[in-house]
């Protein structure tokens, strides 16, 4: 089984509509408090070569990009640490203040504890007007598909392109470009880290309409021979760009580089170039 299967099963003690998007949603007063959070383990989302530094940084990335998806504020982190060795503590705390203070949050505290293997749990909390938040859910046939950056240059630096490692490494959350979708009117958005295959199936699965794309038109990694590229682009983890849809007219979006790639189609289908698109990306699975 993997997540996915998983959280189904969640939605059958929390209500289903609270697990559609990238954060829980929480009305406070006037506006809508965002909250997020991620668990890291070193074996399987550290790559080899990290420095302490870019750990701290990433494990607070992954929860502002989560963020950024609803069109939100970033506003307070939570960190947890489960450390394997006191003397990596500093460094992974100073990444995390760092990343936060970029990118317009606060790392306010969290816990510590004793693991054998580093595991970081990063809880974030944003906050948006009612007006400007961004679901997963609201797409309509007609709207166009698009995407912040270039898709596939964290696996391209996993498969050995070095010019691709700082992005990998040191992942920026699209927080600035989130919040102007927020504004300008983005019908559905999310948080695009497992792969585009695998978010247009998301996308799918909470809205009554389907996702065709031009794979001529992604955005690929540089360097990277064109095929091998385009495999990148659709079924690589560890992008942080956007995945969004939105009127046409909407367009330019001030504040955002946006590359359209496809269209919201009426049938509840997922295409590529006309075709099925193979349903892969980066996925957790228990096996047995």
């Amino acid at each position: 089984m993997d997540e996915r299967g998983l959280h189904r099963l969640i939605g059958t003690v929390i209500a289903p509509e609270r697990l559609r998007d990238d954060c829980a949603v929480i009305p406070c007063g006037d506006t809508l408090l965002v909250a997020s959070t991620d668990m890291l383990h070193e074996t399987t989302d550290f790559p080899a070569g990290m420095t302490d530094w870019q750990v701290g940084w990433m494990a607070v990335a992954v929860t502002l990009s989560d963020i950024a998806s609803m069109g939100a504020a970033p506003g307070q982190v939570l960190l947890a640490v489960g450390l394997d060795r006191p003397e990596r503590l500093l460094r992974i705390m100073v990444g995390a203040r760092d990343c936060c203070t970029a990118f317009g949050a606060e790392l306010v505290g969290g816990d510590l504890d004793a693991h054998r293997e580093l595991t970081i749990v990063s809880t974030g909390l944003g906050t948006v007007a009612p007006e400007q938040i961004v679901r997963r859910r609201g797409a309509r046939p007609g709207d166009v598909i698009a995407v912040t950056g270039p898709l596939g240059e964290a696996q391209a630096a996993l498969d050995g392109y070095e010019q691709h490692r700082k992005e990998l490494l040191e992942p920026q959350p699209r927080v600035a470009e989130g919040q102007a979708l927020g504004r300008a009117g983005a019908s559905a958005m999310m948080d695009i880290s497992d792969g585009l295959a695998l978010s247009l199936y998301d996308l799918s699965a909470v809205n009554d309409c389907g996702f065709a794309v031009d794979t001529a038109r992604l955005p690929l990694p540089a360097g990277v021979p064109e095929d091998e590229a385009r495999e990148l682009a659709l079924y690589g983890g560890g992008d942080f760009e956007l995945l969004f849809t939105a009127p046409p007219a909407l367009f330019p979006i001030p504040g955002v580089t946006a590359h359209v790639i496809g269209e919201v189609v009426a049938e509840r289908t997922v295409l590529a170039d006309g075709t099925p698109l193979e349903r892969r990306g980066y996925l957790h699975e228990w096996k047995g």
